[in-house]
């Protein structure tokens, strides 16, 4: 077993190796031809942003059993097309969260106080005390959008400078916000009443430019926004206008869309913004953390088979049995959380029939995954599942009954948030997940298209008007069913779909007099 390290790890971790008795070779810098021509003699590789790991480097790579990660984000893997290979990916989300969170604060007292501005001026022998006239901290009012682990710990601190804070995060249970003393409330209120906006999203396509021109109008003339998270979760082109145009104070990034930025970027052009290259996690401590925590990792996983931190667990390691099971969990979890759409404070999973006479921790985690993966992103998997529901403050209990009633096997999971409960129930049919219930609902659907879901006052004609209304939007219906409440004479309608169903379709379904709720499903990767 050999290990080649493509860029610098601190030597805290390569002794860690090094102790194991595990080979590795170090050779930062390479370029894709030449770590290509050479990658093919190592069973494992382990970098930190500077080298891209793309298919061809995997293709090369004939012998890799895994590729390391020192640091969280894997935009420089091509995780997919790993997996497709079985090659684990591993990273270590939490050695860098303080560092981040205190470069994040760096970058608001920047803003704050003109501090780069004025360092710049007196270096060109200038004195210009009224021109980087600051603001305090004491009293204003500090937005977090995102308010997890990073945006968590930037609230305690910020706590010391006796801001308000408010946040938007629609996965965030009340009960860890209220403990933060984060007030939580919508985008558009932490947009039009802070002074001070700091981001910590993960960029997913629901998070893509999600602030833009419209976002930047409803801020205030003072506003100053940092941004430390990802690029591309703020539109850069408005970004520009908002600054020249004055409509926000000021913007202090560490992230970009395109790295390393161009000489070319007209942000730079701007006395208003402030710029960093990507160095949130760019501290002594960071970078011992990351590199210690990898090399602990890889140890693990090549001396004990103890797969951590990893990005795309393998199933392979379950009862082939509950295979079928697996997928359903995962479709009730996506399911739940779409229905739901409210933050959620915890979670029961029961296993129904003959499933219950399982191993079905597994069923467990795989609901986990179907939950959080429009929540964080691709990278949860059967490895972290359990501890990002922990650290999303999810209560998370199973249980099993040996009646299943109609089905030899089911899953039933409920969702609370607050003092609503939602409760969806699957199983497998031939192979394939089946949605079998909602709430006081009973139906059977196949999980394999994109559905929509409405709840309605039962009555003649309803569901021809759904159907029409498709149609006249080029939307093919794949699949239908429908389940009666007889004693409140209301029903529930699902359509599965093979087109793309826009904005305004399913609020125009929504608007039929007789239609009390109205969702779309989304369980077919774009």
């Amino acid at each position: 077993m050999k290990i080649l390290v493509s860029d610098p790890l601190s030597e805290e971790g390569l002794n860690i190796l090094n102790k194991a008795g595990i080979p590795v070779d170090v050779k930062p810098g390479l370029k894709e031809d030449e770590l290509c021509a050479i990658i093919g003699g190592y069973d494992g590789l382990m970098i930190r942003s500077g080298t891209t790991v793309t298919k061809k480097v995997i293709d090369s790579g004939k012998k890799l059993v895994f590729i390391g990660r020192a640091g969280v984000g894997v935009d420089n893997i091509d995780v997919p097309y790993a997996t497709e290979k079985g090659i684990l990916v591993m990273n270590t989300p939490s050695a860098n969260i303080i560092s981040a969170a205190e470069h994040s604060l760096a970058m608001i007292m920047s803003l704050a106080r003109n501090i780069p501005q004025a360092h710049a001026s007196v270096h060109q022998g200038k004195w210009e005390r009224s021109k980087f006239t600051g603001v305090e901290l004491f009293g204003k009012t500090l937005g977090i959008i995102g308010v997890g682990r990073v945006g968590g710990e930037i609230a305690k601190r910020a706590k010391s400078f006796n801001m308000r804070l408010i946040g938007y995060d629609p996965f965030l249970p009340q009960d860890v916000a209220d403990a933060l003393g984060v007030k939580l409330t919508n985008l558009e209120e932490v947009l039009t009443e802070s002074d001070i906006m700091t981001i910590h999203t993960p960029l997913l396509p629901d998070t893509k430019n999600m602030i833009s021109a419209k976002q930047f109008k409803m801020m205030k003339p003072h506003a100053l926004l940092v941004n430390v998270a990802r690029g591309g979760i703020v539109s850069e082109d408005d970004l520009y206008e908002a600054l020249k145009s004055k409509t926000i104070a000021g913007a202090a990034f560490d992230v970009f869309v395109d790295e390393p930025v161009k000489k070319d970027c007209r942000l730079m052009e701007l006395d208003n913004f402030i710029m960093t290259p990507h160095l949130g996690a760019s501290t002594k401590e960071a970078q011992e953390k990351v590199s210690v925590e990898l090399a602990e990792t890889v140890v693990r996983f090549l001396k004990e088979g103890v797969i951590a931190n990893a990005i795309n667990g393998p199933r392979g390691q379950t009862d082939p049995e509950l295979e079928e099971y697996l997928r359903v969990a995962e479709a009730l979890g996506i399911c739940a959380h779409q229905i739901n759409q409210k933050p959620i404070n915890s979670v029961e999973v029961v296993c129904c029939g003959e499933l219950a006479s399982k191993n079905t921790k597994a069923v467990t985690t795989h609901v986990l995954i179907g939950i959080l993966q429009k929540i964080v992103g691709d990278n949860v998997n059967v490895i972290n599942a359990p501890s990002l529901a922990k650290g999303k403050g999810l209560t998370v209990t199973e249980s099993k009954n040996d009646d299943s009633k109609t089905f030899n096997s089911s899953i039933t999971v409920k969702i609370m948030s607050g003092k609503d409960t939602r409760t969806l129930r699957g199983t497998s049919i031939a192979g394939k997940p089946r949605l079998i219930g909602i709430d006081d609902y009973n139906f059977e659907m196949v999980l394999e298209n994109d559905i929509i879901v409405a709840v309605y006052n039962d009555g003649p004609g309803i569901i021809g008007k759904v159907g029409k209304l498709l149609g006249e939007n080029g939307i093919n219906i794949g699949s239908m069913s429908v389940g009666r409440d007889g004693t409140k004479g209301k029903a529930i309608m699902l359509v599965g779909v093979d087109q793309v169903v826009p904005a305004d379709v399913l609020k125009a379904i929504g608007q039929f007099p007789d239609f009390t709720e109205t969702k779309l499903i989304d369980l077919v990767e774009e």
